[in-house]
């Protein structure tokens, strides 16, 4: 991808729910909530503190992270529907 975050941005593709609840009924597209979980596609470089020394970013491409249902901005790049947040807008790398 010909995208590169700045600074402590991260951009993030939404990994999609399920279509079904566990007991079989399909969920219609209206019904469905954002989903909050994402991988990490590109990194920034990392924030700076006032002195100008360079924070190292804590997730790395390919993370899979979980996120605010309404974070970041979304865009779409090379036809695909991405976020694009501040790293400090992550909850949490899911292993």
């Amino acid at each position: 991808m010909a995208f590169n975050p700045l600074h402590d941005r991260v951009l993030v593709s939404r990994i999609e729910g399920e279509d079904k609840t566990k007991g079989g009924l399909i969920i219609p597209d209206t019904a469905k909530e954002k989903p909050a979980e994402g991988e990490v596609v590109a990194i920034g470089e990392g924030a700076r503190k006032d002195s100008g020394e360079l924070i190292q970013p804590s997730v790395k491409v390919g993370d899979r992270v979980l996120f605010g249902k309404w974070s970041g901005t979304e865009v779409t790049l090379e036809g695909k529907d991405l976020l694009i947040m501040k790293e400090g807008d992550i909850m949490g790398i899911i292993s």
